[in-house]
Formats: C-alpha cells, structure tokens, sequence
C-alpha cells in the first residue's frame, strides 16, 4: 500500500518537474510570454474586477540601462554574480530564526525571486521556500547569470497590475525607461520588495531611505565590475 501510494505521488512531481526543466530550456532562447504571478493576477482581476489585468512588454537587457541593471543587484542580491542561486549565509540565518521563533526576513536571491514569480506562487510558506531552492540551483545550471537578470528585470512586479523595468518606469517614474537617471534608477529599485505600496512619484520617508542606501552601495562598489562578472558566469 506504502509503495503504491508513493508511486501515486512520484510520477505527477516527476512529470511537473520534466515540464519545469523542458520551459527553462525553452525560456533560455525565447522570450517569456507571462509568469504564475502575473496568470495568478489576471486570475484575480477576472474573478474579483478589483484591479486591471497585467501590463508587460519585454524588452532586451541590452536596451535596460545600465543604471537599472546595477541598482536592482545591489538592492536585491549583491552576491548574485558569485553564488550559485542560493545565498547559503542569509539562508542558513533564516533556518536559524524559524527554529529560535523568531521572524524570518528576506534573502531570497534574484534567481530564487525569478523561479518563484516563474512558476511558484505569492503567498509566503515553508513548502515554497523549499521548492525555491533546489529550483534556483537547476536554473542557475541551465541559465547564465546574464539571461536570469534579463527574466528577473522582465516578470518582476513594479507596480499594482505593472510587470517588468519598462513599463515599471512608466507607471512608477512617469518616463520612458531609457530616459531614467541614477537617482530614478536607484529609486525604482528601493520599490521592489513592496511595488503595489511603494509610489516612487512621492517616495515615503522608507523608501527614500532604501534609495540613499542604494545610492551609497553604487558609490561603494564598482557597478561595471558586477556587470563584467556576470559576463564570466
């Protein structure tokens, strides 16, 4: 009975995980349509009629500004050029406050962010947070670093009902994206982690805070070294 139930388990993760693997092959060449967030949303905004269904364009990484690129891996993963999908430090610190009763926060990784919006779900829970990590490693195996910023940049939320860098700038900056400065840069970055919050056209105290922090780690690092490494991933 054990061994049937198991098998009755085994074969539909091992046919959802066959079709993950088959679309980050596909996706490695061809650009994405949509992600589960943004089904999920259209899902909500049919259902409920509380909000518009998601606005998305594509666009290329070599037509996002170098500014936006740097700003948002010095907000969201600083260690992104080097690590392989998993910050195993902020990782293990998490394990660590569950078990204590503490609060977890963050340290999801961009390439954790990507495989979560890509195919997991919003809502926060242990089985996600377990899912995300042996996926963040196989995209990293089937991605490089570059093409896992470009999906990232592309499907991330911006706004309530905006997806993506391009038309996040529109709604959060009121300007095309390539028109955007630093200071916008760093500014539509410190949106990410709340971006149906966050109005980067009247920044609240918080979120011009997060943008200085952004801006003091650009003038720390060097940004086109971070760049230049992802060519080399």
């Amino acid at each position: 009975m054990l061994k049937a139930t198991f098998k009755l388990l085994l074969y539909p993760l091992a046919f959802c995980f066959g079709l993950i693997l088959t679309s980050m092959v596909v996706f490695k060449w061809i650009d994405l349509p949509t992600s589960a967030f943004m089904l999920a949303h259209n899902l909500e905004s049919v259902l409920e009629g509380s909000k518009e269904t998601a606005k998305y364009e594509w666009i290329d990484l070599e037509e996002i500004p170098e500014s936006v690129q740097i700003a948002v891996i010095t907000a969201e993963d600083q260690k992104f050029p080097s690590h392989n999908g998993i910050d195993m430090d902020a990782t293990l610190e998490a394990i660590n406050n569950v078990l204590d009763g503490k609060r977890s926060r963050g340290g999801s990784t961009i390439t954790q962010q990507v495989v979560k919006n890509l195919y997991l779900w919003e809502d926060r829970s242990y089985l996600r947070k377990v899912l995300e990590i042996p996926l963040a490693m196989l995209l990293e195996l089937v991605w490089d670093k570059r093409r896992i910023l470009e999906v990232y940049l592309n499907i991330a939320q911006f706004g309530v009902s905006d997806f993506g860098v391009k038309r996040g700038s529109l709604y959060q900056l009121q300007k095309p994206l390539h028109q955007i400065n630093t200071d916008e840069a760093a500014l539509l970055a410190a949106v990410l982690p709340a971006p149906s919050k966050f109005k980067a056209r009247y920044p609240s105290r918080r979120l011009a805070n997060k943008q200085s922090f952004i801006l003091r780690q650009l003038a720390r690092y060097d940004g086109q070294q971070y760049l230049r490494a992802l060519n080399r991933s």
